[in-house]
């Protein structure tokens, strides 16, 4: 998962892109990049790290020009020693920078074909170079001096019959604009909107409206499945369907997990969205156990927090915050590496002993994934003096690997492989376990727009959408996403002496 921003200004943008990668800083806590256009030059800083560690006041001071793009990174497949920040950059044709937030299912392919065909070399294993070079292909093959908007959507329609999987993306070609484009199914979310100023409307493209409403910017809409829009210099917006067959389908993890809860998706408040989860959460609890114990309901923070809020409402029970959260420590279930999720999560919490002891308590997490962070926090919780400890997930059990740029392990690192729900209750040291409904959380999500018929929630029910994913592709992701290859990578890299915060 990844955060990508685009801006068309009338005066420098380098604060704007900024400020919108520390809005997005969520979707990833890798790498971070911006990119900049002025008098026909770009204007790159990029590195590994947070965006307030990546960008100083000299390299804000050389992002010069009133458009550019940036982007925050979660290394999909591979872990935090690959060095393969964004934007990445093509000098052929024009001068063509872009920044990708998803993954694409027939990357190996895609590669092959731009080796042997299009005699285009990928320097990096990252699926983002190869769909920057897919693009620049097919708009060198229209074979013009210059390139108009209607070029722009010609290429982006043959990048869409070559490339297959999630993808929402955000592209400056040099002195000409900045252009945006969403996957066939829209499975990545992509946003846009306008301000005006004294000097004319400005634009920005984010993969979340709160970043476009910080900064001053009224959220204007989603980009269709397939759509593309392109900006001009001068602030020109155009705009236009490049995909044949669309099918919208969003991501249904951004809404239990990924996205900030003030932000709106696919015009659905993601907060409204979590309150409902916590709404038929709370009603297959009582339905379960009607004649509940529960004394306190406490969440774990941060994503949480709306659900067990309503979870506790409707229960007739107190709501306390229990754990206290270090800002300083990072997402853990986005952090590469079992080692370093593990040390995390003491690091990141800490328990109040007050709000446990000698009390039933019901912790509410928005999903469980490998289990390891629901064990630690479960002993937490005992040794600060709980007399039971119930568990419940505002998301179902998660079985299948993600393929369309959620980093999920392998599923044998998954709690859920192969277990009952008993079975994981005591896999994790809980007095008991509940989960979501896969029907009751598509409610909960569809309630905010009853046009979305249809979502990716491929990580629950194992259905992927684009329908080219077969079992060889999901063995390969296997060996990329186990915690052990990832290690197996970083040793590797550090040992060829790779300098991991080298920067352009």
């Amino acid at each position: 998962m990844c955060g990508i921003v685009g801006i068309v200004g009338h005066s420098p943008v380098n604060q704007l892109l900024y400020d919108s990668l520390t809005l997005l800083q969520h979707r990833g806590q890798d790498a971070a990049g911006i990119v900049t256009c002025e008098d026909r030059k770009f204007f790159l800083r990029k590195n590994n790290g947070l965006v307030s560690d990546v960008f100083r006041a000299e390299h804000m001071m050389q992002l010069k020009g009133n458009m550019g793009i940036g982007h925050v990174r979660y290394p999909t497949a591979g872990c935090s020693s690959s060095a393969e920040a964004q934007p990445f950059y093509v000098n052929s044709p024009y001068g063509i920078a872009m920044a990708h937030n998803g993954n694409l299912t027939n990357a190996e392919e895609l590669k092959a074909e731009l080796y042997k065909d299009d005699l285009r070399h990928i320097n990096t294993e990252s699926d983002s170079e190869i769909l920057l070079n897919i693009f620049a292909h097919e708009l060198q093959n229209l074979n013009k001096l210059d390139v108009s908007a209607d070029d722009v959507f010609t290429a982006i329609s043959a990048v869409h019959k070559r490339c297959r999987g999630g993808y929402a993306v955000v592209a400056t070609i040099v002195g000409k604009g900045v252009l945006a484009f969403r996957d066939p199914f829209g499975i990545r979310p992509v946003v846009y909107g306008s301000r005006d100023t004294e000097q004319g409307k400005e634009y920005m493209v984010a993969s979340e409206s709160v970043a476009l409403h910080a900064l001053g910017f009224k959220l204007e809409r989603d980009l269709a499945p397939g759509e593309a829009i392109f900006i001009d210099q001068d602030g020109n917006f155009y705009h236009q369907q490049c995909a044949e067959n669309t099918q919208h389908t969003p991501c249904i993890f951004e809404y239990v997990y990924f996205a900030r809860p003030d932000s709106i998706i696919d015009d659905v408040s993601v907060y409204k969205a979590r309150l409902r989860m916590g709404d038929t959460l709370v009603k297959k609890i009582l339905a379960q156990r009607p004649e509940h114990d529960i004394d306190v309901v406490i969440p774990i923070p941060d994503t949480s927090r709306t659900s067990a809020l309503e979870v506790a409402y409707h229960l007739g029970v107190k709501y306390r915050e229990g754990f206290i959260k270090n800002r300083y420590i990072g997402r853990t279930f986005i952090m590469p590496g079992q080692t370093q999720r593990k040390k995390s999560v003491r690091q990141k919490l800490n328990a109040i002993d007050l709000e446990f002891k000698g009390k039933n308590v019901l912790l509410v997490d928005d999903s469980i994934v490998r289990g390891t962070t629901s064990k630690q926090i479960i002993q937490m919780a005992r040794d600060a003096g709980a007399n039971k400890v119930y568990m419940a997930s505002a998301a179902p059990p998660v079985r299948y690997p993600n393929v369309y740029g959620i980093d999920m392990p392998s599923p044998r690192e998954f709690i859920a492989d192969g277990r009952s729900e008993e079975e994981i209750a005591r896999e994790i040291g809980a007095d008991w376990l509940i989960y979501q409904d896969l029907d009751a959380l598509i409610e909960a999500v569809q309630k905010g727009n009853p046009a979305l018929k249809h979502f990716d929630c491929s990580c629950f029910d194992s259905q992927y959408v684009t329908g080219d994913v077969t079992p060889e592709y999901l063995d390969h992701l296997e060996q990329l996403r186990s915690d052990s290859s990832k290690s197996k990578r970083e040793h590797a890299d550090n040992l060829a002496g790779i300098d991991l915060y080298s920067s352009q």
